[in-house]
């Protein structure tokens, strides 16, 4: 894979902090998020990331200390390689299509990844994909974070993707979402209206940001409360980097499992449970219990609204069922 890349870029991390149960993949996947977590394991397979100069296998887990180096393929402009990637289509016609997106796949290559993203994937599967914006983002109107799951639009023509695009700036395209959160809610519904904008320390996060932070707003219904933690539908009104995640955080209840954003990388029972964790567990969910429910938006071919739905993933379907058996809503 590296060999096929005319370029290289170097990135070096430094483990100031002691991190508890912290592989070096899932380490490398949070702080590099244009990366999917298996194209890091590649990369670790082949000898792309050295820690303290040796290579290491993608189960060492850091230590504070340690110094990583990575080595990143850099992707120039025009190519994208169509891959024979699975596609979950829930529904598809000449000029659109809608995918159920699993988490861990990138949207489009950014930042050197250039291979394993949705883009590659829809490049093998269809003929023809919308040019505006670019030739790394064919087809993408609008994305969800590598590791948020669930339901995407794609375009196959200019013209129709220019009037998707203009729904969504006028706000005409809703959105739906699903969140597992930590803590739990005074109100059973609320708007929130908090300006975002790139963390000040941490360039990779985001933040609420009064300063030069744009318009973002949120509003939440919830669907059912656990002891210390919720099952929120939120639905977006603009579409903000990271706005879900950074405003469920704001108001004191982070997407369970979110590395960038909450307490933890992964939820295990034995923390449902409120106990030492057992030896070999595993995690009941390893990235932010986030997912794109509904969407509906309004077809310019076929001149009528279209709504399409998709149905949680196994990982969040059993965090849910499983605070529902150990930590039920008090009486």
């Amino acid at each position: 894979m590296l060999e096929e890349i005319t370029q290289i870029k170097e990135v070096t991390f430094e483990i100031k902090k002691t991190f508890e149960d912290r592989r070096i993949d899932r380490y490398l996947a949070a702080r590099l998020p244009d990366y999917s977590r298996t194209f890091i394991q590649k990369l670790v397979k082949e000898g792309a990331v050295v820690v303290n100069g040796r290579s290491v296998k993608s189960s060492y887990d850091i230590q504070k200390g340690d110094t990583i180096s990575v080595r990143l393929p850099v992707l120039e402009e025009s190519k994208i390689v169509p891959e024979n990637i699975p596609l979950n289509i829930v529904y598809e016609d000449d000029y659109l299509m809608l995918i159920n997106k699993p988490y861990d796949m990138v949207v489009h290559p950014a930042g050197g990844h250039p291979s394993g993203t949705l883009v590659n994937a829809l490049a093998f599967h269809c003929q023809n994909l919308s040019q505006v914006n670019g030739p790394l983002k064919a087809g993408i109107v609008h994305r969800l974070d590598r590791d948020t799951s669930g339901i995407m639009l794609s375009i196959k023509s200019d013209a129709v993707h220019s009037h998707i695009a203009m729904q969504f700036e006028k706000r005409y395209v809703k959105k739906e979402y699903l969140a597992v959160v930590e803590g739990e809610f005074d109100l059973d519904s609320d708007e929130i209206n908090l300006p975002i904008g790139r963390h000040k320390n941490e360039p990779q996060k985001m933040a609420i940001r009064r300063d030069i932070g744009k318009e973002a707003v949120s509003v939440y219904e919830v669907l059912e409360r656990f002891r210390g933690y919720t099952l929120v539908k939120i639905m977006p009104k603009t579409g903000r980097t990271h706005q879900i995640r950074v405003h469920m955080r704001s108001i004191g209840h982070p997407v369970v499992a979110d590395f960038m954003y909450s307490s933890s990388e992964s939820c295990y029972l034995s923390d449902l449970l409120q106990k030492e964790r057992e030896p070999g567990e595993v995690p009941i969910i390893e990235r932010q219990a986030l997912h794109a429910h509904k969407i509906e938006f309004f077809h310019p071919i076929q001149n009528k609204r279209m709504e399409f739905q998709v149905d949680v993933p196994d990982d969040i379907s059993l965090l849910i069922k499983t605070l529902r058996e150990v930590r039920p809503q008090r009486n």
